[in-house]
């Protein structure tokens, strides 16, 4: 990929726009590397507004590497509980722990040791060393990949891996050092969440990069980028049970691998089930159902993946099987509830009159 032109010219107009425009973030109040890190991991799939009351709850019980490499699974989860994506969270104990154990508890302020610690990719890594540690190393995102295909008229596929390469090598040959650095890893993410936005008419008239950008000259702003259309997801039915004895209700943990990994669930079942077959199925358990009717129905959205799902309540007298039972309140404040099954968790809660948190 050639070089673009123009930019070395354009970064003193982008960096007074954010000094002006910058929104005050709570992980923006210092350059702490422990908080950035820590919140560019939240900030992957999640918006702003979601993020920070996890933020200030998660640096509450974890205000150090030392604190998150020490903290329980089962509460690092209940922290992480809503925001998905939760091999984050664990790549995230896992790193503090390779912090603690090879670099004394302080993130390295160098690229490649960064890269290599779990769940850091080129982009987190660039957004630390940049923005905590000055280094020249870019943070390419689809924000950034945005704003750059647009300014200069480009209509690389930004869903390929090899233009993300590309642009990369292309920006960290001109990156500034020093505080620059940050200010101009911070700056294309604010210009590409507050005005080259993705969905609708970008906001042009509010861009310091206006009379440069060759897409907005031409007119084709809301043409670029350009991006190959994603696969379709595939389906999955799932008839999900409300298992409920003595006011408690039944959970089952994940397997260790795979989709939503050792976190808890609802028990459920492959494809739509009748009511007398999940009967007789929970008699070979050893549960005899005091009642049994159907209950919502639900639909979640993963990146690859839909599950279309269909809720079953039944009661019992005693707990039974090989289930764990948990009280509204050990469902709100002990374990982690997928979002996948956050209208179940709502529908028992609601149900025994629990708090839904």
């Amino acid at each position: 990929m050639e070089q673009y032109p123009l930019i070395p010219e354009l970064l003193p107009p982008l960096f007074d726009w954010y000094r002006t425009h910058r929104r005050p973030l709570p992980w923006r109040e210092n350059k702490d590397p422990y908080r950035i890190w820590l919140s560019e991991i939240m900030l992957q799939q999640t918006r702003i507004e979601a993020v920070i009351p996890y933020y200030h709850r998660f640096l509450a019980e974890a205000p150090t590497v030392a604190h998150l490499a020490e903290l329980d699974d089962e509460r690092l989860m209940k922290l992480w509980e809503g925001l998905g994506y939760y091999s984050r969270a664990r790549n995230l104990k896992r790193a503090a722990r390779a912090v603690v154990d090879a670099h004394g508890g302080v993130l390295p302020a160098d690229f490649d040791a960064l890269r290599k610690l779990p769940g850091i990719g080129d982009y987190t890594a660039g957004a630390i060393a940049s923005i905590a540690f000055g280094l020249p190393e870019p943070a390419v995102d689809g924000n950034v990949l945005r704003v750059l295909m647009r300014l200069t008229g480009r209509e690389d596929d930004i869903a390929a891996p090899a233009t993300k390469r590309a642009v990369t090598q292309w920006l960290r040959a001109i990156y500034p050092t020093g505080e620059v650095a940050g200010a101009l890893t911070e700056g294309l993410m604010e210009l590409g969440e507050q005005v080259c936005i993705p969905a609708g008419t970008p906001k042009c008239d509010l861009c310091p990069w206006q009379v440069s950008c060759i897409a907005h000259r031409e007119g084709r702003q809301t043409q670029l980028p350009y991006k190959s259309p994603k696969k379709e997801k595939r389906a999955e039915v799932y008839t999900v049970l409300l298992l409920v004895s003595r006011g408690k209700v039944a959970l089952r943990k994940r397997p260790d691998e795979g989709l939503l990994a050792g976190l808890w669930e609802f028990p459920n079942l492959p494809g739509v089930h009748a009511e007398q077959e999940i009967q007789e199925l929970l008699q070979d358990m050893g549960g005899v159902p005091l009642s049994l009717e159907p209950n919502i129905a639900a639909k979640h959205i993963f990146t690859h993946v839909i599950w279309q799902m269909q809720g079953i309540s039944a009661t019992f007298a005693e707990p039974f099987g090989e289930f764990s039972w948990f009280s509204p309140e050990g469902l709100t404040d002990e374990v982690a509830i997928p979002t996948a099954f956050r209208a179940y968790r709502k529908e028992f809660l609601k149900s025994s009159n629990g708090k839904e948190t």
